[in-house]
């Protein structure tokens, strides 16, 4: 990654996800687009945001406008938005995309049973999200595993470690920067295809959350790494 930040923008950004995500970003200096389909939302929320730099704060600008817009100004996106709505929002931005690299949250979390394990057909949201969009699109898993609360609290440290998975070591390594800077551990998880394992531990999560009355369980990658491995 250069020292230039990319401008990042991040889809369903009014979400509680979403919105803390961009939130880490803006306070690691990172300019920010928040989109949704209701520009207007999108506004207050990016205003919202940047009410919360304190005075002389270093934090990047935070503006927000309609998915499409901030799909086709950015230089990085990042899908947020719950897995109902995620081949629906990516749909009309598919073509925005081309070029670039898209971080996708997704976690085939289905209500009433959300703390059961349910993968769609072909074994992962994420993988069906790289196929809609193409191979012009560098789709790359994370953050499926991290609690909207915990981004929201920008006073606590994350106790939790993010996966990041993508056919390619070098894009992968963009995801692991921004998760570095937004407060997080990231760490390499091989191909798009093993997003379905950090997929399914989102309802293994919350089964937990329910069953010993944590406020948002996560994972922890324990060991000392030797060397970077593909």
């Amino acid at each position: 990654m250069t020292d230039a930040k990319p401008l990042i923008a991040v889809i369903g950004g009014t979400g509680n996800q979403g919105s803390g995500l961009a939130t880490r970003w803006a306070k690691a200096g990172y300019s920010v687009i928040i989109g949704s389909r209701d520009s207007s939302k999108a506004e207050q929320v990016a205003t919202e945001i940047t009410t919360m730099a304190p005075a002389g704060n270093n934090w990047g600008n935070v503006r927000g406008t309609d998915n499409l817009s901030a799909a086709t100004e950015c230089e990085i996106a990042v899908l947020a938005v719950p897995y109902s709505n995620q081949l629906d929002t990516l749909k009309p931005i598919a073509n925005a995309l081309k070029g670039k690299i898209l971080i996708d949250a997704t976690a085939p979390v289905q209500p009433p049973k959300v703390s059961t394990v349910q993968l769609p057909e072909g074994g992962s949201a994420v993988v069906a999200a790289q196929e809609l969009v193409g191979e012009k699109v560098t789709v790359i898993a994370a953050f499926q595993n991290i609690a909207a609360q915990h981004l929201a609290d920008l006073d606590h440290d994350i106790d939790c470690d993010v996966l990041v998975c993508g056919n390619k070591k070098a894009d992968r390594e963009m995801a692991i920067q921004l998760a570095n800077d937004a407060g997080m551990t990231a760490w390499h998880a091989g191909p798009l295809a093993n997003a379905a394992a950090a997929e399914a531990m989102t309802s293994v999560l919350i089964f937990i959350n329910r069953a010993h009355k944590i406020p948002g369980s996560g994972i922890r990658i324990t060991g000392t790494p030797e060397e970077a491995n593909d």
